[in-house]
């Protein structure tokens, strides 16, 4: 093989590289189980799955960074940051709430080694249980447990996803949607759960209907987002957006998203709700490099 050719090929090997590379998971800057020494300190644990989707979505990580900065404007509060799961077996320990942005579906990551006995210990505990976008989606065989968990569960082949682009700007009367404003994203919605028996403990949010549905939907087919008062104590938030990074860009929907974190660890929402300053530099600096 001559120069030329020799030079073409290792040209030829770098793009396939870079191709190979651009599917890597993003690595966000932020200290990965790093645990509070204040044992006053309210201990909220983030775990975000580390696959990579495009740039902008499903970034998990990047998404849960954003959230941990939101939650430090509130006095009192240390969010721990884990990838994937945590490592570390005291990570889960003595945490008020732990917020699950993952995927879901037949390869649930609630499904691997003892990852359930984990959940279903934290629930028993009264640990605040949170959930974004496609953790929602379950085994159906799961579904009775997790609407214990959270009041709802996605299903697979009853329920529905598809993406447009939804507003909202009439909120219930309920702790999680105080001093939410009106807000507009373009999402991937998870609809049609199956909700709990009676709706009982189930507050409903915010819902949202697929401008391309025909037929009138029931009163739980849009619901995208709820709060549930679990039976045997705790609290539980689910929002079944999160599908964009930038519509951290809205004001209502991060407030939506750190009310809802926030009450599920037992704190009590101020009247205007919590604080979510954001500026759109501090939004995107944790998003992966565009390729």
């Amino acid at each position: 093989m001559n120069g030329h050719s020799l030079l073409l090929a290792l040209v030829a090997t770098m793009g396939l590289f870079g191709l190979v590379r651009a599917a890597d998971p993003p690595v966000t800057p932020v200290p990965i189980e790093q645990l509070p020494t204040d044992a006053k300190l309210a201990k909220i644990v983030f775990v975000a799955g580390s696959n990579f989707f495009k740039p902008g979505e499903h970034e998990y990580p990047a998404a849960c960074a954003v959230l941990m900065d939101l939650v430090r404007q509130t006095p009192g509060v240390f969010p721990v940051y884990a990838v994937d799961w945590p490592k570390k077996p005291e990570t889960f320990a003595g945490a008020k709430a732990v917020i699950f942005f993952l995927d879901g579906g037949d390869k649930h990551p609630f499904l691997k080694e003892k990852r359930l006995a984990e959940v279903q210990k934290l629930i028993d505990s009264g640990v605040g249980f949170v959930q974004f976008h496609q953790i929602v989606d379950y085994p159906k065989d799961l579904g009775d447990r997790v609407r214990g968990w959270a009041g709802a569960a996605w299903e697979k082949g009853y329920s529905e996803r598809a993406h447009w682009v939804a507003k909202f700007e009439t909120f219930p009367d309920h702790p999680v949607v105080r001093g939410v404003t009106p807000f507009e994203v373009n999402d991937g919605w998870l609809t049609k759960l199956r909700f709990a028996s009676d709706l009982k403990g189930v507050a409903q949010l915010v819902k949202t209907t697929n401008p391309k549905a025909t037929a009138k939907p029931t009163e739980t087919e849009p619901i995208v987002g709820w709060a549930f008062d679990r039976p045997g104590g705790g609290r539980s938030f689910s929002f079944t957006g999160g599908h964009l990074h930038v519509s951290f860009g809205q004001e209502g929907y991060r407030k939506l998203l750190v009310n809802g974190i926030l009450w599920s660890a037992g704190l009590e929402v101020p009247a205007k709700g919590f604080p979510v300053a954001l500026t759109d530099g501090d939004r995107d600096k944790y998003l992966a490099p565009k390729k």
